[in-house]
């Protein structure tokens, strides 16, 4: 069985800076990419940033310049640092990881519970 438990959302004023970490435990063998996703209301689930195993990241056009992702594999550790704010950041950040449980197993994504992310003054 697999957990994501992620931390550190928030209320922050627009131009502010929140960061996100995300802890995976479990019956690991191997983590392949790691990530965020948002879901705002009324809208669809979006990819923010990922990172693969290798340390390769990819980004939202719309943030760009502004959010940073890291991982630590030692730690099974996802974390994303948000600056400069927007209140159209403002949603609920869901880790994500693709994990394989096993030599005999096929990798699936994994989940977080969600982390409120509200930029508002």
């Amino acid at each position: 069985q697999v957990q994501l438990v992620e931390s550190g959302g928030g209320l922050v004023q627009p131009g502010g800076s929140l960061r996100l970490s995300c802890a995976a435990s479990g019956s690991i063998f191997s983590i392949y990419s790691m990530g965020w996703y948002r879901q705002a209301p009324g809208k669809q689930r979006e990819m923010v940033s990922v990172i693969s195993n290798s340390g390769s990241t990819n980004y939202a056009d719309s943030v760009k310049g502004r959010f940073t992702v890291s991982r630590d594999n030692a730690k099974n550790t996802v974390h994303l640092q948000m600056n400069s704010l927007k209140p159209e950041d403002t949603a609920v950040y869901f880790c994500n990881a693709v994990i394989n449980l096993g030599t005999v197993s096929v990798p699936r994504p994994y989940w977080g519970q969600g982390t409120q992310v509200t930029v508002s003054s």
